[in-house]
């Protein structure tokens, strides 16, 4: 009882210390370990000015850093889905859970208790809306693809402001039936769907509610990877910045914002170095915007940034005692972009491609052999591959959790591993530690070594939801 007492003690004498938190952005990077932030920073200092050591993100500098295990309750293991879920509603659950415990009964997050509490709320990420990590904020379901049901909790939550690439399953149910669209439910319950950042900006100033996602023909299931992304294309940065001016238009109440990094794991899932640390800066850069607006208002905001889970179990070393990491810089595109390229090179010359077209490729493409020395071994790898591939014409897609890649591009990615020294455990997710970091008020109940249901508990108390 008396220890009790004293934490209680603690929490107070912290956020009186701190100030209460009006405004709460909370960050989460999906699959974003300890090493997915250590290797990102290490290839900005060797990337930028050919150096040893790090190059440090914003994020990395908040006062308070610490980490966080991840399990889940049926699992050492976590999915996406349960980890969101005990980032949100501080429980544990089972794998591919949204929202619900063990018993599938519904858990209330603390952006439902934000929105109880008179907060204007929004959730946003890189993928999809009704993906596993932002729809664990807004919906209770007993499976993470329940698309188009979790959809519907999207409009039951009444959130003000929902923003990613799009929705997975607009009008198919769990059962495969057809279903009604969504889109016209969302006009009914009162919001503005905006496609792409012009759309929203025009819209912004008369709508009550937003949904913001991806201009018309672009991809529903994610925004591009920051690697491969162009001017037109709708960005985490854009998202923040426009979450930002719509929960603080009118009458100010304060506001709870989460912002999902969604492809940070999908690149780890694909093993591919140089697009996750690019994943890893883009969220960076959207939490710079955030950053902007706490040095505002720094007594009433608290920006906290951690991850669902780690994945892929990056390891910076392959037992040389040596790191390359600049040689990630010559990629030019993520392996899926790649993969895209040679199968239009396939295609444009009639499956005809020469060894010396395919090394003149990967020169442009990966620096191999441009601007990377390529060992006997590695060349043999790649025109094996080759062989199979193209000569022989022996077809196998490499297959990750979110891509199929054409072979060559494939084995191009390991090669390129290969020469940086990075490797990889597996394709999927690990145990390990995920970072924590915090700014702001209510900042100090963020120290010391925590679990991942402890993050939305603290936050709800430095916020006096």
């Amino acid at each position: 009882m008396r220890r009790l007492i004293y934490a209680m003690l603690f929490v107070l004498i912290s956020i009186a210390a701190n100030g209460q938190a009006k405004y709460v952005f909370y960050f989460i990077g999906d699959g974003m370990g300890v090493n997915q932030v250590n290797g990102t920073e290490m290839y900005r200092a060797e990337q930028e000015n050919g150096r040893i050591g790090v190059a440090p993100l914003l994020f990395t500098q908040f006062p308070v850093a610490t980490m966080a295990t991840t399990f889940s309750i049926t699992n050492s293991v976590t999915d996406s889905a349960a980890a969101g879920t005990a980032l949100a509603t501080g429980k544990k659950t089972y794998n591919h859970a949204i929202g619900v415990d063990i018993n599938k009964a519904p858990i209330q997050s603390v952006a439902e208790k934000a929105k109880k509490a008179g907060k204007r709320v929004g959730v946003t990420t890189s993928v999809s809306v009704d993906h596993a990590t932002p729809a664990s904020f807004y919906a209770h379901q007993p499976d993470r693809d329940m698309y188009y049901e979790i959809a519907l909790d999207l409009i039951k939550a009444n959130f003000d402001f929902y923003a990613g690439s799009g929705f997975l399953k607009p009008q198919t149910a769990f059962n495969k039936k057809e279903m009604p669209s969504i889109f016209p439910l969302f006009d009914q319950a009162g919001y503005a769907v905006a496609r792409g950042y012009s759309d929203y900006k025009t819209k912004a100033h008369q709508a009550q509610k937003m949904i913001l996602i991806q201009e018309q023909g672009k991809e529903a299931s994610a925004l591009p990877y920051a690697i491969d992304r162009d001017k037109t294309d709708l960005t985490l940065s854009q998202i923040t910045e426009s979450a930002i001016s719509f929960l603080t238009k009118g009458k100010n109440k304060g506001f709870f914002l989460m912002v999902e990094g969604g492809k940070i794991d999908w690149a780890c899932h694909a093993n591919d170095g140089a697009t996750a640390f690019n994943e890893v800066v883009d969220l960076d850069n959207a939490i710079k915007v955030a950053y902007e607006f706490y040095k505002k208002h720094p007594k009433e905001t608290l920006i906290v940034v951690t991850a669902d889970h780690e994945t892929g179990g990056i390891a910076l070393g392959t037992g040389q005692y040596a790191l390359n990491l600049k040689a990630l810089k010559y990629q030019k595109h993520s392996v899926d972009q790649l993969s895209s390229e040679i199968s239009n090179l396939r295609k444009s010359k009639g499956n005809k491609v020469t060894w010396e077209e395919m090394k003149m490729f990967l020169g442009e493409t990966m620096g191999l052999w441009k601007e990377l020395p390529v060992s006997w071994e590695q060349e043999k790898k790649l025109h094996d591959e080759f062989e199979k591939s193209f000569v022989q014409n022996k077809v196998k897609f490499a297959e990750s959790l979110y891509a199929k890649s054409e072979p060559m591009a494939a084995k191009a990615k390991e090669v390129l591993n290969e020469i940086a020294m990075v490797s990889w455990a597996s394709g999927s997710h690990s145990a390990g530690y995920v970072p924590v970091y915090a700014v702001g008020a209510g900042a100090d109940l963020f120290k010391g070594k925590m679990d991942n249901i402890e993050i939305p508990e603290r936050i709800a108390k430095a916020a006096g939801y």
